[in-house]
């Protein structure tokens, strides 16, 4: 029997995890697994504001992340994806090249979104990406001499980068915008413990407040308040970039990729979305966030799916749940907040030290993880089936 080609686009916290679950669940000898990434290392998302702050980021080689497993590595850049055809074209230093898959897994995860802002791309600076971290790392070292940050947005990543650059450079002068109440999604016990940090590291908060225009120089806000900034930080909001659209591939507003619960493709069923790629809807009917949790669960989701549809086993429940932020407040300080079932903060929080060590060991298990895709066992050598297998989204593969 002719391999199954899978094909997974993407090497972070998503990829990574299923190319390296795929390789030890299925037979080498009934499937050829290749990862298709633009650069050779291993990016810890989770740490961009702690790199652009000026620290020291791990930053594992997947040639090695992927030695023994038997996973096909390519270094290059994904240009289109042609499902009707069922082809991936890249390019790299070499050139272009495209080559077939049977089941392709999209996870390219997410980028900054400008929401249509004046001034954001020619301006602004972001931690979305490694290249945008890396030119914000950059640009702080070059203000030796002190100077202002602005960061515009209070979602996760903005009070991660904020408090982050506040700490690591305290001659720097650094503000936050936030567009409603500083941490509003928090518990009021949470919200007080950042307000708390905020204050002390010195970080000027502008709440209630709209960003019209970013310009060089200055953040220009809706009331008409200007604020003065050497660096600016945009960090209020993410989407998807443009090639699963253009693809033809049936996407949101924002362009992520509309699964069933198996992550397959509401348009094409050999395709499968993981990650911030895909719009997956949790147990509760809403739809999970961008953020690394949500990559597990999606990712974990789709593992069981491609190996029922291709082993003809039955698949394995998971669940599709998002269960609470982990935020860092600089390093020594950080919050744990929990939410509900309907994914409204409980009124509990952890918060200073405690929380300090849980976010350390989040940050390091999705690290170990990922070097160990695997996860150091023997392969279990599922072989795939004989027949052509209904697949649990209902669709038949041969």
């Amino acid at each position: 029997m002719k391999q199954h080609r899978i094909v997974v686009l993407g090497a972070g916290y998503a990829g990574a995890y299923v190319a390296g679950t795929l390789a030890r669940r299925l037979s080498p000898k009934d499937v050829e697994i290749t990862v298709v990434n633009a650069e050779p290392e291993f990016v810890q998302r989770l740490r961009l504001h702690q790199f652009a702050a000026g620290q020291e980021i791990a930053a594992p080689r997947l040639t090695e992340v992927f030695a023994g497993t038997g996973v096909r590595l390519r270094i290059a850049r994904v240009t289109a994806v042609d499902p009707e055809r069922q082809v991936v074209a890249v390019a790299d230093a070499g050139g272009g090249d495209e080559f077939a898959y049977d089941t392709l897994v999209y996870a390219l995860g997410s980028h900054g979104d400008a929401h249509g802002v004046p001034g954001v791309a020619e301006h602004a600076f972001d931690v979305a990406v490694r290249p945008a971290a890396l030119r914000l790392r950059e640009r702080l070292a070059g203000l030796d001499g002190g100077g202002r940050v602005v960061v515009v947005g209070d979602g996760l990543t903005g009070l991660e980068t904020a408090t982050e650059v506040a700490e690591s450079r305290p001659d720097l002068s650094v503000a936050l915008v936030a567009r409603g109440e500083l941490g509003a999604r928090l518990s009021a016990g949470a919200r007080g413990h950042l307000r708390r940090a905020c204050e002390r590291l010195g970080i000027t908060v502008w709440e209630h407040t709209e960003v019209e225009s970013v310009e060089a120089g200055r953040v220009v806000c809706s009331d008409g308040t200007v604020l003065a900034s050497d660096t600016t930080v945009w960090a209020a909001g993410f989407a998807v970039g443009p090639l699963a659209a253009a693809s033809g591939l049936e996407v949101t507003g924002n362009g992520r990729i509309v699964v069933d619960r198996a992550m397959r493709s509401v348009s094409h069923p050999n395709v499968y979305a993981v990650g911030d790629s895909a719009l997956a809807l949790g147990d509760n009917g809403r739809p999970l966030p961008m953020s690394c949790a949500s990559a597990g669960y999606t990712g974990r989701r789709a593992v069981h799916a491609i190996v029922a549809r291709l082993t003809g086993r039955p698949m394995a429940e998971s669940r599709l749940e998002y269960v609470g932020n982990h935020i860092s407040l600089g390093r020594r300080d950080a919050i744990l907040q929990m939410v509900d079932g309907e994914g409204r903060a409980k009124a509990k929080y952890l918060g200073g030290g405690k929380a300090v060590r849980v976010k350390a060991g989040i940050v390091w298990m999705s690290l170990w993880a990922t070097a160990h895709p695997t996860f150091g066992l023997p392969r279990r050598k599922h072989r795939l089936a004989a027949a052509p297998v209904t697949s649990p989204a209902g669709a038949t593969v041969a």
